[in-house]
């Protein structure tokens, strides 16, 4: 059962904050003054999980208390700070100190119940997002998989089965959800392991270059050979080759593909010695390569060469509440140091970010992540910081019909001018003086935009 503490100096409002957390199940303490929550922290056996506590009390305030008990430290203490001025230098103290969140008074008291489940349900998350990737990356930091929905078990539950053995593999799925991931653990848990994993992006070489990388190449085999050169499956020798996009290859170079995956040979362009290797083939593909062979475009043979076994990667928004685990992974991950506490985020910043299609999947939000946890300054990021491409692109069409309409630069500018201003004051919470500082701008000329705005 969560042990909450109430910390307030008005015993009315401690009781009714009683009542109803202990309706819904958590064990509470209480305490009058910033002392007692010192010793009641001080108490190895009764230390809360939790602790509701006002910023204004006799003795020690809660900033003091915040401070004094190590706020700033990894682990940041528990605390729901209580103030009557919300957008106030208190409460955004609070929150530099460590504090979870804040709520301001007068307060709804059916909010306390949601602000503490909602404490609950982020630490457990937390917990979680620490044990899966500790539990991910004893091996290698970067081979962290996140995510728990059906669709992530199953291919938990592949790679499991076959990264052992030699099987040719064929990892699908659209860009951005993990391929080349999942080729790494599946190469560092395989009798390849000690050998090397080489890696060619098919897509990034034309055809007369993709040849010659994939098979090597004799000294005077075309012009530019002035030395005989080893080929990527070569180089592979005793290891995994991973072939990105495959879907891109040409049907000439399918064809010699076809051949290696056969009889494990090949000859270096321009040459006549057969090469034998030991190598793993695994290849990914963005594309419907059973569509593309209706279309002449993929050879149906060297597609059922290349999946024998198949380890389709689902989209984004096909995994559910696997967003939220991602969002707390990632603030982990781009913490400003790997001392300090992750940002958090706020609900409608959350919601934000479920709604959202992602075209782009896990890697484009790990960008957004990224570039919020910048703005934030590791506090808390809000739906504000939150930048989508899709929004994006929607204001490019939206500049695009206006420039058709005949709109001029310098009112599409005051535009722009406004919507950064507006912006600048939301993520510094309303302090227009950080606002200011962040666009480079006197204080007396930003309180001059924002009146001519209208803001």
């Amino acid at each position: 059962m969560p042990r909450v503490l109430i910390a307030d100096d008005d015993p009315d409002l401690r009781g009714v904050m009683r009542d109803l957390l202990s309706e819904e199940g958590y064990e509470i303490s209480e305490a009058s003054s910033g002392t007692e929550v010192l010793s009641a922290l001080a108490s190895a056996n009764n230390r809360p999980d939790l602790i509701m506590m006002d910023v204004m009390m006799p003795g020690k305030t809660g900033i003091e208390v915040l401070r004094e008990s190590g706020g700033g430290q990894a682990k940041p203490l528990p605390v729901i700070v209580m103030t009557a001025h919300g957008t106030s230098k208190i409460a955004i103290d609070a929150i530099q100190h460590g504090a979870y969140d804040y709520i301001t008074k007068p307060f709804d008291i059916d909010d306390v119940a949601v602000t503490v489940k909602r404490f609950f349900d982020w630490r457990n998350l937390n917990e979680q997002v620490e044990e899966l990737s500790t539990r991910l990356s004893e091996r290698d930091p970067d081979e962290v998989m996140i995510g728990n929905s059906p669709a992530m078990q199953d291919v938990y539950k592949t790679i499991g089965r076959v990264a052992r053995s030699d099987a040719t593999v064929l990892i699908s799925g659209e860009t951005g959800t993990g391929k080349e991931l999942v080729a790494s653990i599946l190469h560092k848990n395989s009798r390849y392991a000690r050998g090397p994993m080489i890696k060619v992006n098919c897509a990034a070489l034309p055809e007369t270059l993709l040849e010659s990388e994939l098979f090597g190449h004799e000294k005077g085999a075309f012009t530019g050979a002035i030395a005989q050169r080893k080929g990527r499956f070569e180089m592979a020798n005793k290891g995994t080759i991973f072939l990105d996009e495959i879907g891109e290859m040409t049907l000439g170079t399918q064809k010699k593909m076809l051949r290696v995956l056969q009889e494990r040979e090949f000859e270096r362009v321009g040459g006549a010695v057969t090469v034998k290797i030991d190598t793993r083939v695994i290849s990914a593909t963005n594309k419907n390569l059973p569509f593309e062979i209706t279309e002449g475009r993929f050879r149906e043979d060297l597609y059922y060469r290349l999946n024998v076994i198949a380890i389709y990667l689902p989209p984004l928004r096909e995994r559910g509440d696997d967003i939220q685990l991602l969002v707390e992974h990632f603030l982990h991950k781009h913490r400003a140091s790997p001392g300090s506490p992750p940002a958090r985020i706020s609900v409608n910043a959350m919601d934000k970010l479920r709604d959202y299609n992602w075209p782009g999947n896990v890697r484009e939000l790990e960008n957004v992540i990224e570039r919020a946890v910048v703005l934030s300054q590791g506090g808390i990021v809000t739906e504000a910081q939150i930048s989508l491409s899709g929004a994006d692109n929607r204001r490019l069409l939206d500049i695009s019909q206006r420039l058709r309409e005949g709109t001029r630069l310098a009112t599409l500018m005051a535009d722009v001018e406004r919507l950064a201003v507006a912006e600048s004051i939301s993520i510094n919470s309303g302090d227009r003086v950080a606002a200011a500082a962040m666009l480079g701008l006197p204080f007396e000329e930003l309180q001059e935009r924002v009146e001519a705005f209208g803001l």
